[in-house]
């Protein structure tokens, strides 16, 4: 008898033991429930950064990629972020023609797995997931003279990345000055740059990787995102446009005073958080009127909603760019949660 209890004592602590060794053997993810904050640095210091910073909690987690990485940098303005399939992409844009790239990271602890370099990648300026592990990148390309209205190469492209072999594998032909993407199905529906002038909505097929239509606009198109009822938002100069993307047809178009600023969408998707003249404002997708109601006596550089609570985030920076931003934490509501220091000139979020 005494044997046997022996034996199974002895048994337990080897299970015991065995299991304490399989869950000692798991990493913690460090950067997992949160926000990342893309701050873009000073441009001619290439200094951009990305924190994180947790839901619960106040305190800023900076540079976490060269934490990561400590013989790596990013060594560029931060343009954008996005995770595809447990893989992060950070784009980064260098002053220094050549220098442009992409970080490929593990979603989490951003640890480095690739880098994509020019000539594949010049100017990148948005990034969004185009398939179950395919992500699509915005690019300039190489960029001109600003003084002499050659900036902008016509026409910029859409880079192709595939996440198994952290590749660029295609490049689509877009408009001048391309950017913003947001994907509606099969589609991709994509914009360009205010500043470019190109008035044309591009619309690709995310199974062929190849351009559907172009679509004639009275300003340069910006897409939003989508709605509750699927339906597209576009910034337009001063104007909000809905656009039912299967027809095509604008169903709603919002004029406003002067052109909205840091234009998201809220948690539910059925309003927008904008600036305006100094202000931030709250507008129901049902709104036949702007500008709706204002929720925060001040701007921001820019605005993010977190989907899993519906919190406000706004970002500000010193006049130079040469010191650390702010980013503001707001309920719903307009209540202010909290005010925490970023890095230098923080410019957007991804939620997580």
């Amino acid at each position: 008898m005494k044997l046997q209890v022996t034996k199974r004592i002895a048994l337990g602590l080897l299970a015991l033991s065995v299991w304490n060794c399989k869950t000692s053997d798991l990493e913690p993810i460090p950067y997992d429930s949160g926000v990342y904050i893309l701050n873009a640095g000073n441009f001619s210091s290439n200094n951009g950064t990305i924190s994180f910073l947790p839901r619960t909690g106040n305190t800023v987690a900076t540079n976490i990629f060269q934490a990561a990485n400590p013989s790596l940098g990013l060594s560029g303005g931060v343009q954008g972020y996005a995770e595809v399939n447990g893989k992060g992409l950070i784009l980064v844009d260098n002053s220094t023609a050549g220098q442009d790239k992409v970080e490929i990271v593990e979603a989490g602890t951003f640890k480095s797995r690739a880098t994509l370099k020019t000539p594949d990648i010049e100017n990148p300026r948005q990034v969004i997931q185009a398939g179950p592990n395919k992500a699509y990148i915005s690019c300039w390309d190489v960029s001109g003279d600003y003084s002499a209205g050659t900036f902008y190469k016509n026409p910029g492209y859409i880079a192709v990345v595939d996440l198994n072999t952290s590749t660029v594998i295609k490049k689509i032909p877009a408009v001048k000055g391309v950017e913003k993407m947001v994907v509606s199905g099969t589609e991709a529906f994509v914009g360009s740059n205010t500043y470019s002038g190109d008035k044309t909505l591009l619309v690709i097929d995310l199974n062929t990787d190849t351009e559907k239509q172009r679509i004639a606009f009275g300003s340069t198109p910006e897409p939003i995102a989508l709605d509750a009822n699927g339906q597209l938002w576009i910034q337009a100069g001063n104007d909000l446009v809905q656009i039912d993307p299967l027809t095509r047809l604008i169903s709603k178009r919002l004029t406003f005073s002067a052109a909205p600023g840091s234009v998201t969408i809220s948690a539910d998707k059925r309003a927008f958080y904008y600036t305006l003249s100094g202000k931030t404002y709250r507008l129901p997708i049902e709104s036949t009127i702007g500008p709706g109601s204002q929720v925060v006596a001040r701007s921001f550089s820019a605005l993010g909603v977190d989907p899993q609570t519906g919190r406000l985030y706004g970002s500000q920076s010193p006049a130079l760019y040469t010191q650390a931003g702010y980013v503001l934490r707001y309920e719903p509501t307009g209540a202010l949660i909290d005010s925490v220091k970023a890095e230098i000139a923080p410019s957007g979020f991804y939620f997580r």
